[in-house]
């Protein structure tokens, strides 16, 4: 008999329809579940979204779900196809003999007793899980695009990577992310008129919509030297915000940073990892 069940597996799989119907009496309080009322559609094709959907108003009580094995009658036959096929894979000969209407019969009984209504709770289980597999990828690449979106979107960011005796390192990224400019300016040592010059220049040449100051050593300093920067020159625009600071020596010294910038000074790689930190998700690192 396994044989003739993957028959009959086979067949339904490929011809059967999935039915819903509204629960008599729940089309009031079903009412989100109106478009499933009276729906049918093949098993093997169902969309996760609406096989979700007709499982969950099955849950609530407001749709009843069937399989109906014989799609392509109006309404419902006397014997089904999947009776021929019990019947071809036994081997029977149905000729009017006496003992034939009851072999019919038996087979009939086996069918809707025993082989439908198992067949029927497996296939539905293979649409549900196909569905809630599919929902979970679907979700799945969702959250990665969502946690991979650039949080400031594609804009101008200057990053400000603060240091005292050393200078701040600066850093310009355009929309995409590319390096567009760099200087290190030295604000918190006695020029900071010169430094204040030079990060609105660079702002307004390259449009920098955001400045991404690090939180290290500095960092109060730095932000209270951008926001003086804004008073003398009031076209510099730029939202500020202060990030996090970890990792970014560490990618400033990586193999990844010396192949992306084998020109450029270790300590403004620094200040292009922190640049980038409003635009990805993840670090740098």
């Amino acid at each position: 008999m396994p044989d003739c069940w993957q028959k009959v597996r086979d067949y339904l799989w490929k011809n059967a329809h999935l039915v819903a119907t509204v629960v008599s009496g729940k089309e009031e309080e079903g009412a989100k579940f109106r478009d499933y009322f009276d729906h049918h559609e093949p098993i093997s094709t169902v969309p996760s979204h609406r096989a979700l959907a007709m499982f969950r108003g099955r849950n609530e009580g407001i749709l009843q779900l069937a399989l109906n094995p014989d799609p392509q009658f109006d309404e419902t036959p006397k014997e089904s196809h999947c009776e021929q096929i019990i019947i071809s894979h036994l081997g029977l000969r149905l000729n009017g003999a006496p003992a034939d209407s009851w072999r019919k019969g038996v087979v009939s009984w086996t069918w809707r007793i025993k082989v439908l209504m198992h067949l029927e709770t497996e296939l539905m289980g293979t649409v549900r899980e196909r569905a809630e597999d599919e929902a979970i990828n679907v979700f799945a690449r969702n959250l990665h695009d969502l946690l991979m979106a650039a949080p400031a979107g594609l804009r101008a960011t200057m990053g400000l990577d603060p240091g005292l005796r050393t200078g701040v390192k600066v850093a310009v990224v355009d929309g995409t992310g590319k390096l567009v400019a760099t200087d290190t300016i030295y604000p918190h040592t006695g020029q900071a008129a010169k430094a204040a010059v030079a990060v609105a220049g660079l702002c307004q040449k390259h449009n920098v919509e955001l400045v991404a100051i690090g939180n290290g050593t500095a960092s109060r300093e730095t932000e209270r030297f951008f926001l003086d920067v804004q008073q003398q020159f009031p076209k510099v625009t730029a939202q500020k915000v202060i990030v996090s600071e970890a990792g970014a020596s560490v990618y400033s010294a990586s193999e990844l940073a010396a192949l992306e910038f084998p020109d450029l000074d270790v300590s403004l790689r620094g200040a292009v990892s922190i640049a980038r930190r409003c635009r990805i998700r993840w670090p740098s690192w």
